[in-house]
């Protein structure tokens, strides 16, 4: 690894290149800091094409930051339903409240007030300060990892300590300070659509010359990757238990997945198991032995389920009550017809498109 070389002069190519190729989308035609920064916060781990459509929905029903405090968390992740990493919507409708609660409404313009905001890291708060107020921060991400790991050779992976500490100084090392917005919108865009992870066209790229793994050969090896860890498997068996026009529903608590959103009364099991062995469950039992004429009119198998550490495999049934057992008046009761109103998991969402 070696320092890169005319920073400055690598800045301008970038910019220049950026002029002719950025991509026309809201969030670049203003300087609101509440707009770039939901824009930023619903691009992570979100593909531009699908975030898109998300964010005009979010700045239509929430148009400033005391609009979106208001809400209720329900709202907001009926909104943000189908996109997915739910903890985001939670810190989003945490932060907007923090800023009305703490800021009068009005958002914060000072880098350290915008990092102590619920969810905002280095990179958020770094992007709304350099976009919105010009300040000189340098943002590093996932396409700008990329850009400098390959500009400088760097065998360093980007998700240990010292790789962070070694992208940020690059990265800070490389900032046009009298435009850093405009530079760190060029470099993040120039990772998203000239220097991208497999196959980049290396021939037409205007940093060619510059480029240290393009010249050893180990363009494909950068960043180095670090071996994923194994999904965990994981069975679900969702009932939806249907009685007199209504169904039953659960908040989902504590910290594990989709958190505080709603699904059908579950059976989780450590295999996959028939639907006899299921009502052999304790939690069966519980609920449906006092039911009497229990009629299991369907069952739905879902393609499995693919989420960053788990893989879902889940079953659907539709389990028909004359009337409701005590057993299951813990949970909540809606109608049939209303269940569009509340805030599910993609997993559900796909099961009421298909099964009903």
């Amino acid at each position: 690894m070696r320092p890169m070389k005319q920073t400055s002069d690598i800045s301008a190519v970038l910019i220049e290149w950026y002029g002719r190729h950025f991509r026309p989308l809201p969030w670049r035609e203003t300087s609101d800091p509440y707009l770039i920064w939901l824009s930023e916060v619903i691009l992570q781990q979100t593909r531009v094409a699908q975030g898109l459509d998300y964010f005009r929905r979010f700045a239509s029903r929430f148009p400033d930051v005391r609009s979106l405090a208001a809400a209720t968390e329900d709202e907001v992740l009926k909104l943000w339903q189908g996109l997915g990493y739910y903890s985001r919507a939670r810190s989003l409708h945490a932060a907007a409240r923090r800023v009305a609660e703490r800021f009068d409404g009005v958002f914060p313009t000072g880098y350290d007030d915008v990092r102590s905001l619920p969810g905002v890291g280095d990179y958020t708060a770094s992007a709304v300060c350099s976009i919105a107020y010009g300040q000189p921060c340098a943002v590093v991400d996932g396409n700008v990892y990329r850009v400098l790991s390959r500009l400088t050779d760097a065998d360093v992976p980007t998700d240990t300590a010292a790789g962070k500490r070694y992208y940020a100084e690059r990265a800070r090392s490389l900032l046009d300070e009298s435009r850093p917005g405009l530079h760190n919108q060029a470099v993040m865009e120039f990772g998203a659509l000239q220097c991208v992870p497999a196959n980049p066209d290396c021939e037409c790229c205007p940093l060619r010359d510059r480029c240290l793994s393009l010249a050893r050969g180990t363009v494909a090896d950068r960043p180095p990757k670090r071996e994923k860890k194994a999904a965990v498997p994981r069975y679900f068996n969702y009932l939806h238990v249907r009685c007199a026009g209504s169904t039953l529903l659960a908040k989902r608590t504590g910290r594990d997945i989709w958190r505080n959103l709603y699904e059908f009364p579950l059976i989780e099991t450590p295999r996959a198991v028939d639907f006899g062995e299921l009502q052999r469950t304790a939690r069966w039992r519980e609920w449906f032995d006092e039911a009497g004429d229990v009629r299991v009119s369907g069952m739905l198998p879902m393609p499995r389920h693919v989420l960053s550490h788990r893989v879902i495999h889940a079953c659907f049934y539709r389990v028909d009550l004359p009337t409701w057992p005590a057993g299951l008046s813990s949970f909540l009761k809606v109608l049939s017809s209303e269940i569009s109103r509340y805030p599910v998991s993609r997993l559900t969402e796909l099961y009421l498109e298909r099964g009903e």
